[in-house]
């Protein structure tokens, strides 16, 4: 390791956390190793004795988000869709904390060890609740897809344009879409009734499928 690393007391975690840092400040965009290394008062070609390559840096921000989502392993949970539950609110908390990295949780697997964690032990629940290994993995799959849907929607905005949408259209035209804008359409209150909606419809219709 480098002198220069040693003196800022660099780690695998502090490079990650930085990372996230930069990205939830000046969006995923922005994030270079160039960058990230003056962040950190260091070179860039320091950092790759943390991480190899930047590619490993984006999943390393994955894993850092990912990793944060309680499962419910911890709670009183004995129903599996409570435990479902558990991770669909504990993922969307974690992504809508970092917006900047929905896109990256949306188009990158999930493919470090602190990452599957939640996966594993979400999909292990499902096994003991009489589902199949793969049936539990699709399930599994189909809540964080949900999610990541739902955020995407609702906190992300398109890598390099950064610029806010376009002004509201007129909605004369359109009176049932007034009389929801009107109502609430698009507000916080109305993003987690949204979310709550759907998240009900995909477990009730999971709940059929249990052998």
């Amino acid at each position: 390791m480098e002198p220069t690393a040693k003196r800022a007391g660099l780690t695998r975690e502090k490079v990650l956390r930085a990372a996230l840092a930069l990205t939830d400040r000046d969006g995923i965009e922005k994030l270079s190793m160039r960058r990230l290394g003056t962040e950190l008062g260091v070179e860039a070609m320091t950092l790759y004795h943390y991480v190899p390559n930047k590619s490993a840096l984006l999943d390393g921000l994955v894993e850092l988000v990912v990793s944060a989502v309680r499962t419910g392993e911890d709670a009183a949970r004995a129903d599996w869709t409570g435990r479902l539950r558990d991770l669909a609110d504990s993922l969307r908390t974690e992504l809508l904390r970092h917006p900047g990295v929905i896109p990256l949780v949306a188009t990158r697997p999930v493919g470090t060890a602190a990452a599957l964690r939640a996966v594993e032990a979400t999909g292990a629940a499902l096994v003991a609740a009489g589902f199949t290994p793969v049936v539990a993995l699709r399930i599994v799959n189909a809540v964080a897809t949900l999610v990541i849907g739902h955020c995407l929607a609702e906190a992300a905005t398109t890598p390099g344009h950064p610029e806010p949408p376009a002004a509201a259209l007129d909605l004369a035209d359109f009176p049932t879409l007034a009389a929801a804008t009107a109502a609430g359409l698009g507000t916080p209150a109305d993003h987690d009734a949204r979310f709550t909606l759907a998240l009900d419809a995909l477990l009730t219709g999971l709940a059929t499928t249990r052998p």
